[in-house]
């Protein structure tokens, strides 16, 4: 069989599901405590950047995704984390945390 008939029966080059945007760590499920915060403020990549690394310092963080879109910043943590050095940490970044979402 020849590259492209192959190519042609599975679909796509790009995974086996025939998607190009597969991400297998997204998909993966990730251990600990997810939170969701509202963050005001954000207005682009540099802002979710800024929020996410300061964040991302916390103890016990393992992922963060800032999305300045939504004003949503998902947090996953080894353990609940206190919401008071979240506050901290977005107000290090510029930013406000008005709650959890």
């Amino acid at each position: 069989m020849s590259a492209q008939t192959e190519t042609q029966t599975t679909g796509s080059c790009c995974s086996p599901s025939g998607s190009c945007h597969d991400d297998g760590a997204a998909a993966a499920p990730q251990s600990g405590v997810t939170t969701v915060y509202t963050v005001t403020g954000m207005t682009c990549g540099h802002c979710e950047g800024a929020v996410t690394a300061e964040i991302s310092e916390l103890p016990g963080v393992t992922s963060v995704k800032a999305v300045a879109a939504t004003g949503e910043v998902t947090v996953v943590s080894a353990a609940e984390l206190d919401e008071a050095a979240v506050r901290a940490a977005v107000d290090e970044a510029g930013y406000e945390l008005t709650g959890r979402a």
